[in-house]
């Protein structure tokens, strides 16, 4: 493209694989949610109010339109009777699966734009396992969280930094925090490419 006599080279944006792959789960998650509800005879006020959220942003969401958070679809999973990993997934897991695959858990971006994979959640013994993917200047809460329980992340590739109550810490390639989930706490990616980590969060009372 010319303009005011000088060439201008246009700019493509190359199109992001798992980004797409998050955006289809989006979708999928929607419809599923949608047809549980429907099924069960739920107006969409009736769960909006049930999981705490607007009707509005539910609509949103069944219609794949928006990217909940976790914390929103653990809600709307325990309002429609399932579980979160049933609900992302679409299938029944069972607790005793030996072998999780990993490209067969679906990739969701949260609502802070990580992307996520739940490899397993065991309700039994009150664990879940999570994969995560930070890009540059992405994290979990700019805010930090407090939830509870215990974790544990192991850093798999790039630079992460786990803010404690404001205590900075670099977390490199097989670096592991373990941490009260109680604390005020911040995951970022400070970097100029992904960060990948596995997280583990136990649901214990310390």
């Amino acid at each position: 493209m010319e303009e005011y006599g000088f060439l201008v080279e246009e700019t493509v944006q190359e199109p992001n694989p798992a980004l797409e792959e998050a955006s289809r789960t989006i979708a999928e998650i929607g419809k599923r949610m949608r047809r549980l509800r429907q099924e069960r005879g739920m107006t969409l006020q009736y769960l909006a109010e049930k999981a705490d959220l607007s009707p509005s942003m539910l609509s949103l969401v069944e219609r794949g339109m928006t990217s909940p958070s976790l914390m929103s679809l653990a809600a709307l999973a325990h309002s429609l009777g399932t579980n979160l990993p049933d609900l992302i997934s679409g299938r029944q897991a069972t607790e005793d699966e030996i072998v999780t695959r990993f490209n067969e858990q679906p990739l969701i971006e949260t609502s802070d734009h990580v992307l996520r994979r739940v490899l397993k959640e065991d309700r039994k013994r009150k664990v879940k396992i999570t994969f995560n993917e930070y890009g540059p200047n992405i994290g979990n809460n700019p805010k930090g969280i407090t939830h509870s329980g215990h974790e544990y992340g192991l850093c798999l590739e790039g630079e992460l930094t786990v803010e404690v109550e404001g205590v900075p810490y670099v977390l490199r390639t097989g670096d592991l925090i373990s941490l009260k989930s109680s604390r005020l706490h911040k995951i970022w990616n400070y970097g100029k490419r992904p960060a990948q980590a596995i997280w583990f969060n136990l649901d214990i009372d310390d």
